[in-house]
């Protein structure tokens, strides 16, 4: 992976009198995974995650580490407690975590720790139903089970919360992309909130929320991005980079944060 970073341990650091201290940096984990079967220019975990890692690679006080979660990845749970954020854009996500339990002790652990949680498209799917109700606990949102529902849509997209951080600098906006709707949602007292909805056969229908756990630690999900495309939108790269800062309770600008990106930035490693 290009333009990423190794975080490094770095514990406090005193000033000069060793009377004041800087705050560590926190440590953004993004997890991908390379083709899942899909056609190519849908499902593109690992160029996807190369784009929010160049949105936010020179943001002050963040240190990324892009990694490849293909395969048994038994370095994976040591990674997943040595960070304070996660994104997951990979395949069955809801499957993938508690496929191995070391993998969801350490997202559990996370999690415990105010950890901020994001995931992506089928990041937050399960084809098995057994697989929701552990997922829910963690990010609020879950797009599974066989009644499970999914369309590609020409619509525009609203805002669902404009106050909301995680909007800053996004309005309204066409788009073309298969989302996830109908989403299971986790039984809490303070619910997952809609921060963008679209119109799919005549309801609006939640496709991004936010989440404030009752354990202190915050968690969004996104149900767009099948299409790799659709990474040109400067709202979706905005969407996706502030709700990562949201979630490590980062400040983020009122007017919403720069996502420049070249078009080169975006084409496939892959052919």
């Amino acid at each position: 992976m290009q333009r990423t970073s190794l975080w490094v341990e770095m514990g406090v650091i005193y000033l000069a009198l060793g009377m004041s201290a800087v705050a560590a940096d926190k440590r953004l984990l993004l997890l991908a995974q390379g083709p899942d079967g899909h056609p190519r220019l849908t499902h593109e975990y690992q160029a996807g995650v190369r784009v929010i890692s160049r949105c936010l690679e020179d943001h002050p006080g963040l240190q990324l580490r892009v990694v490849s979660a293909d395969g048994a990845w038994p370095q994976g749970p040591d990674l997943i407690r040595q960070a304070d954020g996660i994104v997951l854009f990979l395949a069955e996500g809801a499957k993938w975590i508690q496929r191995e339990p070391r993998r969801l002790q350490a997202l559990t652990q996370l999690a415990q720790n105010k950890g901020g949680l994001v995931v992506l498209h089928w990041g937050m799917g399960t084809r098995p139903a057994n697989y929701i109700d552990q997922f829910l606990q963690l990010f609020g949102a879950c797009h599974g089970g066989q009644d499970r529902k999914y369309k590609v849509v020409q619509t525009r997209a609203r805002v669902a919360l404009p106050g909301h951080q995680i909007m800053s600098g996004i309005d309204d906006f066409d788009v073309t992309d298969e989302f996830y709707y109908r989403l299971k949602r986790v039984r809490s007292a303070s619910p997952p909130i809609p921060q963008l909805t679209v119109e799919i056969d005549g309801r609006r229908e939640m496709v991004a929320w936010s989440w404030q756990r009752s354990d202190g630690g915050r968690s969004f999900g996104f149900s767009g991005l099948h299409f790799h495309e659709n990474w040109k939108l400067v709202e979706y790269r905005r969407l996706v980079a502030q709700a990562v800062l949201w979630t490590l309770q980062m400040a983020i600008p009122a007017n919403g944060l720069s996502v420049n990106i070249a078009p080169a930035e975006l084409l496939l490693e892959r052919p």
